[in-house]
């Protein structure tokens, strides 16, 4: 079992959008947080990723109020939350609040900033959906930005033309292409980040990492909805209670049984919104003996039912 795959399929990563930024110095673009953009942008999706590649030329790029990064070509900059950034041709002006505001309407072309004539600086601007709730262990074990130097490398290379050209020919199956393109770039970015992360970092990945905790996590995700407890598992892992439960909440920050729980309702929410089945059978298939018990903790996690959960989302 890989985990990573698991989560990535449960939390459906959907849909991705484009655009090209042709821009001259001084220029400064603040951009709205992504769930402002949601309905314009990506209106199916939950959640929206936004992330920046630099083709040429040279910016600068942060959230707003915090201090920003220098991009070269070739580098990507990740934004997982969606949290309100600006882009700009200096640091200054980057880490401020920004002078224009990016359009929430798609770009069916090029963005123009600055004199006609000195346009030498190339972005791809993107955008990824995915769902949050009821539970993504994957997102919130990223940092609220990510910049990789030098990422657009090999196989990569050609991603940033590909993806323009893709976003604006709008053939048959574009939205599908889009957002697998989109999908194996935001894989190829969380692999970087855990293939650099420190060793005292804590979080779902780097619990990944963990021979313990890893295999423990795989486990779960194996068979979500065996009736685990946590003897069985300790035993699964080569471990004891006491220092499986300590080792799993430092580097996931719950107990074994408590992300159990959580990842059966997204798996739920999953079903829920994907398939035609009532909630008593999807309850069932994810662990619970009755769809009350299925429906309480549903509840309890989310704030609503089932049933209200689908309900909202397919009116959504």
């Amino acid at each position: 079992m890989d985990p990573l795959s698991d989560v990535l399929r449960a939390v459906r990563l959907s849909g991705a959008y484009f655009y090209l930024v042709e821009a001259a110095a001084p220029w400064t673009v603040a951009t709205a947080a992504a769930r402002d953009l949601v309905p314009r942008i990506l209106p199916d999706a939950e959640h929206l990723i936004s992330y920046h590649i630099l083709v040429s030329g040279s910016c600068w790029g942060g959230r707003i109020g915090e201090p920003a990064v220098r991009m070269r070509p070739g580098d990507v900059l990740l934004f997982p939350y969606g949290d309100a950034h600006v882009m700009g041709s200096e640091a200054e002006s980057s880490a401020g609040a920004g002078r224009a505001t990016a359009s929430s309407e798609r770009y069916p072309e090029t963005v123009l900033l600055g004199p006609s004539d000195e346009r030498d600086t190339v972005l791809v601007c993107g955008f990824l959906g995915c769902d949050a709730r009821p539970f993504n262990p994957l997102l919130t074990s990223l940092p609220r930005r990510l910049h990789f130097p030098g990422f657009m490398d090999g196989w990569l290379a050609h991603f940033p033309q590909q993806v323009v050209a893709e976003s604006r020919a709008a053939r048959v199956g574009s939205e599908t292409a889009l957002a697998r393109m989109a999908e194996l770039m935001f894989i190829e970015v969380v692999r970087h980040h855990v293939q650099n992360l420190p060793p005292q970092q804590t979080g779902w990945l780097a619990g990944l990492q963990d021979p313990m905790v890893g295999a423990a996590i795989a486990s779960l995700h194996e068979r979500p909805a065996h009736p685990w407890t946590l003897d069985e598992l300790a035993r699964a892992v080569t471990s004891s209670r006491s220092v499986l439960a300590e080792r799993f909440a430092r580097f996931v920050g719950v107990t074994p049984m408590l992300y159990l729980t959580r990842w059966r309702l997204q798996l739920a929410a999953e079903q829920l919104l994907g398939g035609s089945d009532n909630v008593a059978a999807i309850g069932a298939r994810v662990g619970y003996d009755s769809e009350a018990a299925f429906s309480r903790a549903f509840k309890r996690d989310t704030g609503v039912s089932p049933t209200a959960w689908r309900r909202a989302h397919q009116r959504a």
